[in-house]
């Protein structure tokens, strides 16, 4: 039945998965007139979801020839607007700052014109400017950098309940339960049975269920996301000491060699350095969430490198995450191959957080409008 017939009566559409992806697309879903039900098995922001944890980047950054600097931009309006109209703060305006090595350096000098383009406000900071701006940062090997005043970081888990309660607030429908039975790559089925002894039916189905994408959708779907285990540390300044937190110094990422990373001290929590290079397979769902040895000493040896202010600091929290990682690191937006009612959205790949809410405005259009998703995003590209 077409949209134009089913919004007659109101279009109904369940969005499975309370993540960044999910939670924002059942938003803009029921922003646009459907009736929508939220679902999720353990909540928004829990500790076992790709979009759990407590802090996420934002920037516009990305290199040369790609869509995500300009949804960056629509995100960040995004991410604004919303939080003025729920009067919540998710997103920090710290600045990020990207280090740039002399030679191979082509990936941030890309990047250059697309923050131009997508009218990201930045700034390209020479090595003496930068050790002016950020003396407590050892540049050596810097030669240059990107700084974004008006990006920085987002409050994730804070930010996926708030989500939730907003759409709540304006009518949705949400539930926490599970779905059960895996028939969903064969046959025609117009209802999901959930572990609560409900079934749930709809016009309109999204799946955002982030790493669990491939075991829910083995064919069509399968090892094209794969969820890599990801060490998270945070690690204690010195006494009195404020150079390391949000007042004093801007997200940062080094991307020479290993892509290292960090967010400054904020909400009483330690100065955060993660490894962007992709760990182990990793099963959310039943894996042992312990850190790696061998990870913990690699983030305290470059932190004694590039920052000399904490070296010896102490080991404050650290957290196992996962990234949902697809082959080419682009998302994927793409009906199910055998069923036209079924939307099939995930492969965050580490960096999808911060475009939640252009990516859920986006996925609401094309689920409402009965669009094609552009070809970067659909499933077809992997057959190629």
């Amino acid at each position: 039945m077409s949209a134009k017939h089913l919004m007659k009566r109101k279009l109904q559409v369940a969005v499975v998965g309370a993540g960044v992806f999910g939670g924002w697309t059942a938003l803009y879903l029921l922003r646009r007139g459907a009736g929508v039900t939220l679902i999720d098995a353990w909540g928004p922001g829990n500790s076992r979801a790709s979009s759990g944890g407590e802090t996420r980047v934002i920037r516009g950054t990305y290199g040369p020839d790609q869509p995500y600097t300009r949804m960056a931009a629509r995100a960040l309006t995004l991410w604004s607007e919303n939080e003025r109209k729920w009067k919540l703060q998710f997103l920090r305006r710290i600045g990020v700052l990207w280090m740039a090595a002399g030679g191979s350096d082509a990936w941030e000098r890309g990047s250059l014109d697309m923050l131009k383009e997508a009218q990201i406000p930045h700034e390209r900071l020479s090595g003496r400017e930068l050790a002016k701006r950020c003396p407590q940062i050892n540049f050596e090997g810097v030669e240059w950098g990107v700084f974004e005043p008006e990006s920085g970081f987002l409050r994730a888990r804070v930010a996926c309940q708030g989500v939730v309660e907003g759409f709540v607030a304006e009518g949705g429908v949400y539930r926490q339960t599970a779905v059960v039975g895996g028939a969903f790559e064969s046959g025609p089925w117009k209802t999901l049975a959930l572990s609560d002894g409900s079934d749930l039916k709809a016009d309109r189905y999204v799946f955002a269920c982030g790493p669990w994408m491939g075991k829910l959708f083995p064919e069509s779907i399968g090892s094209r996301i794969l969820s890599t285990k990801q060490d998270v540390f945070f690690f204690g300044p010195p006494p009195g000491d404020s150079r390391f937190d949000d007042q004093h110094l801007p997200v940062w990422a080094d991307h020479r060699g290993r892509f290292m990373y960090g967010i400054p001290g904020n909400q009483g929590r330690g100065f955060k350095i993660a490894d962007d290079t992709r760990g182990p397979e990793f099963d959310p769902t039943t894996g042992e969430r312990v850190v790696s040895a061998e990870r913990l000493q690699l983030a305290r040896e470059y932190m004694a490198f590039r920052f000399p202010g904490m070296k010896d600091a102490p080991l404050l929290e650290a957290r196992v995450c996962q990234y949902e990682q697809t082959a080419d690191s682009h998302f994927i937006i793409d009906r199910h191959p055998a069923a036209d009612h079924v939307w099939l959205v995930g492969g965050g790949s580490g960096h999808g957080f911060k475009h939640g809410p252009a990516l859920g405005e986006m996925v609401a259009k094309l689920v409402i409008e009965e669009k094609q998703p552009e070809p970067q995003w659909r499933l077809e590209r992997f057959s190629r």
